[in-house]
C-alpha cells in the first residue's frame, strides 16, 4: 500500500532530522527564544526582504489559523472564505468556535474574486448582521489552484477600499510558489497582505508554520494570544530548528519543486488515456476522474481520498505528493492506471 492521500505521510526531511540530533544536548531558553528561533525569524526576512515583520512559530496550520484570526477580529467580525476553504470545512469549526462566523461563496476552483466579496458586502449592512472584516484565501487552494499577482492585487484593492483585512493560509504556500504556472515570489506577499503564514508541516517539516504579520496594528500582544490558545511551545526550538534548514539554503523551494514534479507527472501520464480532471491544478493535488469500479481496484495498493461524486458511476479523486514521493511509485501508478483503463 503507498500512499498519495496527503503531503505529511512522512516524517520529515533527513536535513532537519540531523539538525534536531546535532543540538539535542545544547541548552537553551524556551518559547521561541533560543537562538535557533531568532536565526530561524532573520532568515525568514531576509528571503521576505522586509525587517519590519513579525514572524511567530506555531504548531500547525489549524492553530495558526485560529490564533491569527480569533485575535486580529473583533466579537462582531466575521471572515470572508471560498466555501472550499479549510477553516469552512476542514478545522471542525474552529473560528466559529472562537465566535466568529464564516461566510462563504461558492467557487469551482477555490479562488475568491472581488465581485464575491463585494457580494457578501452587500448583504451585510448595518449591526443586525455581523460584520465582515477580514478576507481569508489559502494559496495554493484546496482544489490545487493558485492565484496569480493580477488576482491578488485585485483583492487587496477591494480589501483596501473596504478596509478588511487579507489573509493568506499558506500551509501548501512552497508548491504555489513553485508552480510553473506561478508569477510570485515571498518579497510580493509583504506588499499585499497584512498577514499570511509559510507551511512547513505540509513542506518537509515534522511540525510548524511560521506566522508572518505585515500590518502594524495586528502585531501588539501577538504572543499573549499564542500562550492563551496553547501553541506557545516550551521547546519552541523544535519549531526555529526546523525553518533553519528549510530556509538557510533552498531546501524549502526543492521540496515543493519535488512534489510539484511528481505530480505532474501523474497529471501527464494519466491524460494520455484521457482521464478527466476535476481541476487543472499546477501544483502537487490532482483530482482525476475514474469510475467507481477502478477507483475501487485502485484502493487494493494505494491510499487516496475519495473528493467528489461526479455522476452515478464517476468520482473525483485526490492525489497527493510529497517531498519525498518516490518516483518509482508515481511510475507505477501510472501504470496501474492505464492497466484499468
Amino acid at each position: 500500500m503507498y500512499s498519495f492521500k496527503n503531503d505529511y505521510c512522512e516524517g520529515a526531511h533527513p536535513n532537519i532530522l540531523q539538525a534536531l540530533i546535532d543540538t539535542n544536548f545544547i541548552q537553551e531558553t524556551g518559547y521561541g527564544k533560543d537562538q535557533y528561533s531568532l536565526k530561524a525569524v532573520q532568515l525568514i526576512k531576509r528571503h521576505i526582504g522586509r525587517e519590519d515583520v513579525d514572524v511567530h512559530f506555531i504548531p500547525g496550520g489549524t492553530q495558526t489559523n485560529l490564533i491569527a484570526i480569533s485575535s486580529f477580529l473583533r466579537p462582531h467580525e466575521a471572515v470572508i472564505s471560498a466555501d472550499s476553504g479549510h477553516i469552512n470545512v476542514h478545522e471542525t469549526g474552529a473560528i466559529e468556535g472562537t465566535g466568529h462566523k464564516v461566510l462563504t461563496m461558492n467557487t469551482n476552483d477555490g479562488k475568491l474574486t472581488p465581485k464575491q466579496i463585494q457580494n457578501i458586502l452587500n448583504i451585510h449592512t448595518d449591526e443586525h448582521m455581523v460584520k465582515p472584516k477580514l478576507v481569508y484565501i489559502s494559496n495554493s487552494t484546496e482544489l490545487g489552484t493558485i492565484y496569480n499577482k493580477e488576482e491578488l492585487v485585485a483583492l487587496r484593492a477591494i480589501c483596501k477600499e473596504n478596509d478588511l483585512l487579507f489573509y493568506m493560509d499558506g500551509a501548501r504556500l512552497g508548491s504555489a510558489l513553485c508552480s510553473n504556472d506561478n508569477d510570485l515570489t515571498l518579497n510580493d506577499l509583504p506588499d499585499l497582505f497584512d498577514a499570511f503564514y509559510i507551511g512547513g508541516t505540509k513542506n518537509g517539516a515534522l511540525i510548524g508554520e511560521a506566522l508572518v504579520i505585515c500590518n502594524d496594528s495586528l502585531k501588539k500582544d501577538f504572543r499573549y494570544y499564542i500562550k492563551q490558545k496553547g501553541a506557545l511551545l516550551a521547546k519552541g526550538r523544535l519549531l526555529g530548528i526546523q525553518f533553519i534548514e528549510l530556509f538557510k539554503d533552498n531546501l524549502f523551494f526543492e521540496l515543493a519543486e519535488h512534489a510539484n514534479r511528481m505530480a505532474a507527472k501523474i497529471q501527464k501520464g494519466l491524460k494520455e488515456v484521457n482521464v478527466a480532471f476535476l481541476t487543472e491544478s499546477p501544483t502537487n493535488q490532482i483530482f482525476p476522474i475514474l469510475t467507481n469500479e477502478q477507483i475501487e481496484a485502485l484502493k487494493r495498493n494505494y491510499d487516496f481520498e475519495l473528493w467528489k461524486k461526479v455522476d452515478e458511476s464517476h468520482t473525483a479523486i485526490r492525489f497527493v505528493t510529497s517531498w519525498a514521493t518516490k518516483e518509482e511509485a508515481v511510475d507505477q501508478l501510472i501504470k496501474d492506471v492505464k492497466n484499468l483503463i
